[in-house]
């Protein structure tokens, strides 16, 4: 299977070249978009993040010193805002309640034991988690979202029922564990989803087609 995966990551590089993902200034950019892009469009999560760059909030200790109704409004773009707002104000409570606003220190441990911290705190899942270790903190942990889960179980390369964690071990167990390579992979399957392998897929054209089991995709 591990042959599979680096065919697959070779077809969609050619097809599309870099993705240049995550796009931020920052890595505390990176944390604040992996949070306010939860359930929406990163175009929708851009007008918001640019409201906080405005305001002079993309640190640390300043936005956590906003008052949670003025975040919500200038994070409004980005849908559920006022939920989101919440979440925004625990996460960055961590890092400056335990790291002093401090990014390095706070991805400094162990990547099971950073992961740990930030499932901990209320709001941030899984995949929220995975992607501030992986483009925020240089960690070497595979994101997993909608759109991988499509393209493998169409494609028969895992189990339809499979859970987060398994088609997160599948990505470990069978590429080397390398930032870049992780960080370029997630952005190319974000990229085939959005392009191909939609909730009713476009067959035609896709650069995996042809791998399809019994040349059709599992609607799943």
């Amino acid at each position: 299977m591990g042959k599979i995966l680096k065919t697959v990551y070779r077809r969609l590089e050619a097809r599309f070249g870099p993705q240049h993902w995550w796009p931020a200034e920052t890595p505390f950019e990176v944390m604040v978009g992996a949070v306010l892009t939860q359930n929406t469009n990163w175009q929708n999560v851009s007008r918001a993040i640019e409201n906080l760059r405005d305001a002079g909030l993309l640190e640390p200790h300043a936005l956590l010193a906003v008052e949670e109704e003025q975040l919500s409004e200038l994070i409004r773009p980005a849908g559920y805002f006022r939920v989101k707002a919440r979440r925004l104000r625990n996460l960055v409570a961590w890092l400056v309640q335990r790291h002093d606003g401090d990014l390095e220190a706070a991805f400094a441990g162990a990547t099971d034991a950073v992961r740990e911290e930030l499932l901990s705190i209320n709001g941030v899942g899984p995949e929220t988690a995975d992607s501030i270790l992986l483009y925020a903190g240089g960690h070497p942990i595979f994101v997993v979202d909608a759109y991988t889960a499509r393209v493998l179980t169409r494609h028969g390369w895992i189990e339809p029922e499979a859970d987060y964690r398994r088609l997160q071990e599948y990505f470990h167990d069978h590429l080397e564990r390398e930032v870049p390579l992780y960080n370029e992979y997630h952005a190319l399957l974000v990229r085939l989803g959005k392009e191909y392998c939609r909730k009713r897929p476009k067959c035609d054209g896709c650069p995996l087609a042809d791998l399809l089991v019994d040349g059709r995709p599992l609607l799943k």
